[in-house]
């Protein structure tokens, strides 16, 4: 049988996190979601196995912190 679609606040309780914590996940740290139109949908098994893969606890570095990190290090 194959899983149906989630919503943001129907997939949010799985890793028992709130919705705004997902949109974040979804921009920050690349969590499995499809956008569909305007809506983000989710397969919970493919969020499952990228919680458990660690992905949601890593620390993402941003390119533009990269850059603020250099020019500091270059001044000092």
């Amino acid at each position: 049988m194959e899983e149906r679609w989630l919503s943001v606040d129907e997939i949010a309780p799985h890793p028992g996190v709130n919705p705004d914590t997902t949109y974040k996940w979804l921009t920050r740290k690349e969590m499995p979601g499809h956008k569909l139109g305007r809506p983000w949908k989710f397969i919970a098994s493919e969020v499952h196995a990228w919680v458990k893969g660690g992905h949601a606890a890593e620390d993402v570095i941003s390119p533009a912190s990269v850059t603020t990190t250099k020019r500091r290090s270059a001044r000092h």
